[in-house]
């Protein structure tokens, strides 16, 4: 199987990658390393981006920047870096790449608990997530030729203690957790679902 990460060198896409390589031809993608390189909030460069690695069975996306900050002091500006980021950036991945995609291919996205178990700072990036995973399932129900698409949401992971005081009282997931549920979505038989990792 032919498979797209796009984040691959990240805290969460190098431990998919592990996951996956093994039996897969694994396309690296990052904003300066890589395979390809793309900026995700850029229509054009996805799309260039595509048109350099051709058909594929599967992409997974574990990128996009989003603010932390306190909401009464929060601007538009700020609350847009998700919006443009995190939300558009994933969505173009779908939108542009379905396009590319092989039949009873699927599209993997990154969420995040934050949808619905907020923290103090989080708002914005609150927002983004719960708008991606009610993006996967009104795309579910609408993409063509058998093509799935599911999001990964998850927590506080253990490879981001820099966060760890953000998210009192939380266990965090362990990398293996997390990689295994982008491993469901890509190899298992869902659509339009939101894969919770916990710790």
């Amino acid at each position: 199987m032919k498979i797209v990460i796009v984040g691959a060198t990240g805290t969460i896409g190098k431990h998919v990658v592990k996951a996956l390589e093994k039996d897969n031809e694994i396309i690296k993608v990052g904003s300066k390393s890589g395979d390809y390189q793309v900026d995700i909030t850029s229509a054009e460069s996805i799309k260039q981006l595509f048109e350099k690695i051709g058909k594929f069975d599967a992409l997974i996306s574990t990128t996009g920047d989003g603010h932390f900050g306190p909401l009464n002091e929060m601007t538009e500006t700020e609350f847009r870096i998700g919006l443009n980021s995190k939300l558009m950036g994933q969505v173009n991945l779908v939108l542009i790449g379905q396009h590319y995609i092989n039949p009873k291919g699927s599209f993997t996205i990154t969420s995040g608990s934050l949808s619905h178990d907020p923290i103090k700072l989080g708002a914005a990036v609150s927002t983004v997530n719960g708008a991606l995973n009610s993006f996967v399932i009104g795309a579910s129900v609408e993409l063509d030729n058998g093509v799935r698409i599911n999001a990964v949401s998850p927590g506080v992971v253990e490879d981001s203690p820099a966060y760890f005081p953000y998210f009192p009282g939380n266990v965090p997931a362990t990398m293996h957790q997390v990689a295994q549920a982008y491993v469901k979505s890509v190899l298992g038989a869902q659509t339009g679902q939101v894969f919770e990792v916990a710790g």
